[in-house]
């Protein structure tokens, strides 16, 4: 909104320092701010209201040292997170940008999808929540509605070079490069970033190439499908790993970073150009949510650094999942995922194999056994007797290590 403001009057009345709104950077910096400001100064009246209507998390006694102290510590927290998201992002951000648009549906969709499960288990004392067949029914009807936009939107499209013959119906620019014209069309495609493969992109649509002619008809099907596993499996991720204090909070902030740099080089065709590396028109824009997004998470972890004073819930744990995918399925680069959110993985991984393990020995043994001491994974370095914080900051270093990884795989070919 501000953004619209400040043009209006830089345009008609020349007000000197207006036309500052113009820049992403700047009105990135005043997104990260406002965000750290409203998770952090109002976050603290929040979480005195939460203690208030004593919406308390109820802790089942599992083992773990120092557990059941946490019980009745104020949960749904993830609300601190969703307004530090919003506010900021429609404050700072160009709200007429089909990517913004997206980001806030993607926001308030699930975040409202997480909220009705902690409603479920703090208000009715339903332990379960929401059943996890609604969960998955809100998250893949999520995932078609930002696939099908994807596809056929036509203010979402990727700019390239263009290689004789023309094959798209779509005009020709040119710009120079090292004093040399380039020639470029922006096209509709299912192209997506992937490292260590030709030219680091693959064409969704050519999963189906051994159908021989006409497979290109089937592209959207198999863009969905992929849209719709990332999302659920990130979204899952982050809800899973979102069991001691700060872990997801920290580790989404580290992987925020990274994609705002992602899309920040993905949306400047001049970076774009220097990196080799596929070009999204408007979709620099992005770069202001990812600060708000940043900048929630940050000011979060204030209070649910450890000991916790509030915890995030299911409606922050699930938004803040869903926005990482979504996000990186905007730019592009959602087949980075597994690397850049390789600690939601393992622990996604670690439930999966301790569940599945369990299950086939009690059918062949008559006993269920176990392949870690708990799952998730951070339960199992607990049982093992580090303290949270330990696991929290090594986590949180891998986490940037991978960081790291995931952008240096930009420029291997």
């Amino acid at each position: 909104m501000l953004y619209y403001l400040f043009q209006y009057l830089n345009e008609h009345y020349k007000i000197p320092g207006a036309g500052v709104f113009q820049y992403i950077t700047f009105r990135t910096a005043m997104s990260v701010i406002t965000s750290l400001v409203i998770t952090t100064v109002y976050g603290r009246r929040l979480i005195d209201y939460l203690r208030y209507k004593q919406v308390g998390e109820t802790v089942r006694n599992l083992g773990l040292e120092g557990q059941m102290q946490k019980s009745g510590t104020p949960t749904m927290g993830g609300i601190i997170i969703i307004l530090g998201i919003l506010i900021p992002t429609l404050l700072f951000a160009r709200l007429s940008n089909v990517y913004i648009i997206l980001m806030l549906i993607t926001t308030v969709w699930l975040g409202a999808i997480g909220f009705l499960d902690d409603y479920i288990k703090v208000f009715k004392k339903n332990k379960e929540g929401l059943a996890g067949r609604f969960k998955i029914t809100g998250q893949v009807g999520l995932a078609l509605i930002i696939g099908w936009t994807m596809y056929f939107n036509d203010n979402i499209v990727i700019r390239q070079e263009v290689k004789l013959p023309v094959i798209y119906d779509a005009p020709v620019t040119f710009h120079m490069r090292d004093n040399a014209p380039v020639y470029t069309q922006d096209i509709h495609s299912t192209k997506t970033t992937m490292p260590f493969y030709k030219n680091n992109e693959f064409d969704y649509g050519k999963v189906l190439k051994f159908l021989g002619a006409g497979y290109e008809e089937y592209s959207l099907v198999v863009f969905l499908f992929f849209v719709i596993v990332i999302i659920t499996a990130v979204s899952n991720g982050a809800n899973i790993t979102d069991g001691i204090d700060g872990l997801a909070t920290g580790t989404s902030a580290i992987i925020g970073i990274t994609l705002a740099l992602l899309a920040y080089v993905s949306g400047n065709t001049v970076m774009a150009d220097y990196l080799n590396i596929m070009y999204i028109p408007n979709s620099g824009e992005l770069v202001v949510f990812a600060g708000a997004f940043v900048g929630a998470c940050v000011g979060f972890l204030w209070y649910n650094s450890y000991p916790a004073q509030v915890f995030m819930g299911d409606t922050g744990s699930l938004a803040i999942g869903g926005i990482i995918a979504v996000f990186a399925i905007m730019i592009r680069k959602e087949l980075m995922v597994p690397l850049l959110c390789g600690i939601f993985l393992v622990e996604n991984i670690s439930v999966i194999m301790q569940v599945s393990w369990f299950k086939y020995t009690k059918k062949r043994y008559g006993e269920g056994r176990r392949v870690f001491l708990m799952a998730p994974l951070h339960h199992h370095y607990q049982k093992k007797g580090y303290h949270e914080s330990k696991i929290v900051t090594r986590f949180w270093i891998i986490c940037i290590l991978l960081a790291i990884v995931t952008v240096i795989t930009l420029k291997l070919r």
